[in-house]
């Protein structure tokens, strides 16, 4: 079974609503172990944005994007901006020679360096589900890209 990270924006609540149906559909995934998603591990003992918050959530996220198998994100537009944090987290992801698993649920066009970092390229969450994450197919998005 696959360790995964998920990174995902979840600043609003079409974003939340889209990340929990990508937890659940990982959850009910039999070739899926853990699933870190950084939505549930916020420090609520920490002061929000405080200097000690942003390390500890920094240090905590890359520990975990380095013990994970497989990077799974949502490539969620606002105003045809990719979330940064997201962009960041595929990134490093490939730059560490991670599989990611892209998911692109909204209408509009994928940057062309997410479309390329994806090894599998889904369209609705709830296709994480059936995916065998021990044998991920490659996948790619075919579409335009920005």
């Amino acid at each position: 079974m696959k360790s995964i990270y998920l990174a995902s924006p979840f600043f609003d609540e079409d974003q939340i609503d889209r990340v929990k149906r990508v937890e659940t559909a990982l959850d009910n995934n039999k070739t899926v172990g853990e699933v870190f998603s950084p939505r549930k591990s916020q420090f609520p003992e920490l002061t929000f944005g405080s200097p000690e918050w942003k390390l500890t959530a920094y240090k905590h996220d890359l520990d975990h994007l380095n013990a994970a198998d497989v990077v799974v994100a949502v490539s969620d537009f606002t105003d045809e901006s990719v979330d940064s944090g997201t962009a960041f987290e595929i990134g490093y992801a490939v730059a560490k020679e991670k599989t990611v698993v892209l998911v692109h649920e909204k209408s509009g066009l994928v940057n062309l360096m997410l479309a390329q970092g994806a090894k599998t390229y889904v369209e609705h969450a709830e296709e994480l589900k059936a995916l065998n994450f021990d044998e991920l197919p490659v996948q790619q998005y075919n579409g335009e890209v920005q």
